[in-house]
């Protein structure tokens, strides 16, 4: 992996970390489109940047992180356990699924999916507008929902967003709770991948391409951020879902000579 491979990445990651359109599936993609091979490290790397572009959050929501929201953030916790439990016990199996064939299929039913919700999704009759007023049990559902994101392709925004919406949050607090859902979500991975690669990540080989990508998803996160809240202010989620599925499509042909890569 070069500097150009690591703005590259770092790009796609902030753009689509927090859109509901699998910033991993991108990742995946853009490995097979640049030659990456998808080592251990190199999915490692993946994941930091991951969390670069989570950090945006931090930079965002400034007050969120404080003790005078302990009950918000235990709500978060507490739709975080599904995800962490399930990715921990069948974590082999997780990583056995990253191929272009899984992720093209999950862009296309994600895709599906967001159409029909937004289908029958009335945002007036949602009774849940802000964050801070999410209750326990729908933070709990937000979580179960959020397990589907273990598959490639799925989207943790998106799952989550879908599970928020369907238990009657409004467009912009389902995507606010997503965000600080990721939070806790890539600490842990973070975390994992850095104890078990540490090694090969902070050599004098790969610091550099660490460090400017970390950057880059961070800045383009923020922003990204940013220009997705406004967008939610006047349309709906449904764009999302014509892009996941002619995404998918275009997959599965530009790779229906090679789909098991």
């Amino acid at each position: 992996m070069n500097l150009y491979d690591t703005i590259i990445l770092g790009v796609i990651e902030g753009i689509t970390e927090f859109l509901p359109i699998s910033s991993t599936g991108h990742l995946i993609v853009a490995s097979e489109f640049l030659g990456l091979e998808q080592t251990s490290v190199n999915k490692a790397f993946e994941v930091i940047i991951q969390f670069a572009a989570i950090l945006a959050v931090v930079l965002t929501y400034p007050s969120k992180f404080t003790f005078k929201h302990i009950d918000l953030w235990t709500k978060v916790m507490i739709a975080f356990l599904p995800i962490a439990a399930i990715g921990f016990l069948f974590s082999k199996q997780v990583k056995a699924m990253f191929s272009i064939e899984i992720v093209a299929y999950m862009f296309i039913i994600g895709g599906i999916i967001f159409l029909i919700v937004e289908k029958f999704y009335n945002e007036k009759e949602t009774h849940t507008l802000d964050v801070e007023d999410v209750t326990y049990k729908q933070a709990a559902w937000i979580g179960f929902a959020q397990i589907f994101a273990l598959i490639p392709g799925t989207s943790r925004a998106g799952s989550s967003i879908i599970g928020a919406m369907l238990v009657g949050l409004n467009r912009k607090a389902s995507a606010e709770f997503s965000f600080l859902l990721a939070f806790p979500v890539m600490c842990a991975t973070t975390a994992y991948d850095l104890l078990k690669h540490h090694e090969e990540l902070l050599s004098d080989a790969n610091i550099l391409n660490l460090a400017v990508g970390f950057i880059v998803s961070f800045v383009v996160a923020f922003l990204a951020i940013k220009l997705f809240l406004k967008f939610l202010e006047n349309f709906t989620f449904v764009s999302f879902g014509i892009y996941r599925i002619i995404f998918g499509v275009f997959l599965l042909f530009a790779f229906s000579h090679n789909i098991n890569y």
